[in-house]
């Protein structure tokens, strides 16, 4: 096989199982495929995974840049976009110089923004959340009308392989707006010039850049084969082969292969680099490598990155079926058990969309704070926080919801119940209630005469704080409409109980 094969080849398989993770909604994808998100670069800086960002310079630094060709889902989503321009006009593209203008402040933006909590403008440029945001946003709903429709034919034929899913999520208008903002843009900019974002704007690629001028195999010219026709400049999608001088900027290259094949004299060639000592001098000169071997370590490289990273089972909540409710305004948003802290969720989540479109509760939503508009935020109208589901912190790739075992979840107080008299039915209706206390999952709350002296008096909500853990059940579950009489108030930081 060739380098552009095996590089389709392995692009094919991870730009379909990550789309997949995304889709899926019933948690098997992860059970399987997980280890995907772990090895996409910036979500392990986040998540200080020390071995998979070694792994990942280590693989730059001996193949090049072929992260952003076959690892990155943004980058071969590009690539299927380039290929369609390609089709429309062959020969297209032409060398032209690194932008140092723009690409290395866009680099120290992204470092800034992200050191002063300015997490929107780091979710804008992550690359694998971009592409978290158009399938979660676009993708993901019709996937979930295609399964209903399947639902609906199942059940005419009294048959249960599937079930009905809701197709819409809350808070995603914003997310959607962003996505196809995105989309378009990528889709252009790929079609018009090729790799122009991951070799100008993307913080990975300029990162991946600096170790790629050292790689170990590299696109070499052998100058006497050369008959100057221009076909490998034209053909490179990154603009970074000059013909004219036999030259190419190592530091763009993301090693696709294109310039091999449309090469008709065999002056190009895919090998290894020996450096020489003479005197004070070092020349580079090329030593030729088997081609089977170097198959062979392309094909392995990625099989080698991937077993670093293992996932758990997840476990699938259920859903119950109720009125459509208006969230409270809360004073202090809620983050999801394991997030440790409203501040290292913002220092950490890249707003890739994950864990919003995995949430099996309905409870997981984009916030609509402008600094972390993609950021997800807790609601409940739509479900509540099952203390027996943990799959948000199985997911997240970026450790801003960390692993939780369901045991310390349950111990986990994200939030306490803050009880509104006026809403209250047993006052504003007279007739009993309690569904709060009975269904609190922590008992937390207890049914007590609103008249403390009169035992005969409508019985209300009490609630002990130290034991409520912030689930939302019982904000869930109250009747009253259209605002809940009990509700739950987020706390910066998370205690054990």
């Amino acid at each position: 096989m060739t380098l552009k094969q095996i590089r389709i080849v392995l692009a094919t398989v991870m730009m379909l199982c990550i789309t997949w993770l995304f889709l899926d909604f019933t948690g098997t994808a992860h059970h399987w495929l997980s280890w995907m998100t772990k090895i996409q670069f910036l979500e392990a800086v986040l998540a200080a995974n020390v071995a998979v960002v070694a792994a990942l310079i280590a693989l730059t630094l001996i193949f090049g840049r072929i992260y952003c060709s076959v690892i990155c889902p943004l980058g071969i989503m590009q690539d299927i976009f380039g290929k369609l321009g390609m089709k429309a006009k062959k020969n297209r593209y032409s060398f032209s110089k690194e932008v140092k203008w723009l690409r290395y402040p866009v680099l120290v933006l992204a470092v800034v923004c992200w050191a002063l909590g300015i997490g929107s403008v780091v979710q804008l440029l992550a690359p694998y959340s971009a592409f978290g945001r158009i399938a979660t946003a676009l993708l993901q709903p019709l996937w979930k009308m295609g399964n209903n429709v399947l639902a609906g034919i199942a059940e005419s034929n009294d048959s249960y392989a599937f079930y009905h899913v809701e197709t819409a999520m809350p808070g995603m208008t914003v997310v959607t707006v962003i996505a196809v903002v995105t989309l378009i843009a990528l889709a252009v900019l790929a079609w018009r010039n090729g790799r122009t974002y991951c070799n100008t704007v993307c913080p990975v690629g300029t990162i991946l850049s600096f170790f790629s001028r050292f790689s170990w195999l590299k696109i070499t010219f052998d100058t006497a084969k050369c008959r100057n026709c221009s076909l490998c400049t034209k053909n490179c999608k990154a603009s970074c082969i000059d013909y004219k001088t036999h030259s190419v900027d190592y530091s763009r290259c993301v090693v696709c292969g294109d310039c091999l094949e449309s090469c008709k004299f065999g002056a190009l060639s895919y090998r290894g680099q020996r450096l020489e000592v003479r005197g004070q001098r070092s020349e580079v000169r090329g030593e030729r490598i088997d081609k089977e071997r170097r198959s062979f370590l392309l094909s392995t490289a990625l099989l080698t990155t991937a077993a670093i990273a293992q996932e758990a089972k997840k476990t699938d909540g259920g859903l119950a079926e109720i009125e459509d409710k208006i969230a409270p305004e809360r004073q202090t948003p809620l983050t999801p058990p394991g997030s440790l802290s409203a501040k290292n969720m913002a220092q950490h989540c890249t707003g890739c969309q994950l864990c919003v479109s995995e949430c099996p509760n309905g409870v997981l939503r984009p916030g609509t704070d402008w600094m972390s508009i993609m950021q997800p935020t807790m609601s409940y109208e739509n479900g509540f926080c099952r203390p027996e589901c943990n799959r948000c912190s199985q997911v997240c790739p970026a450790g801003a919801i960390k692993p939780i075992a369901k045991e310390d979840k349950a111990s986990t107080q994200i939030g306490h119940a803050v009880w509104i008299k006026k809403n209250c039915i047993p006052l504003t209706d007279g007739v009993e209630c309690g569904n709060c206390a009975r269904h609190c999952p922590a008992g937390a709350i207890e049914m007590v005469p609103s008249d403390p002296d009169d035992d005969e008096s409508a019985y209300v909500p009490a609630i002990n704080e130290s034991r409520c853990i912030g689930c939302g059940a019982c904000e869930y579950l109250c009747p009253a409409r259209p605002f809940s009489a009990i509700y739950v108030e987020g706390h910066e930081v998370h205690k054990e109980i």
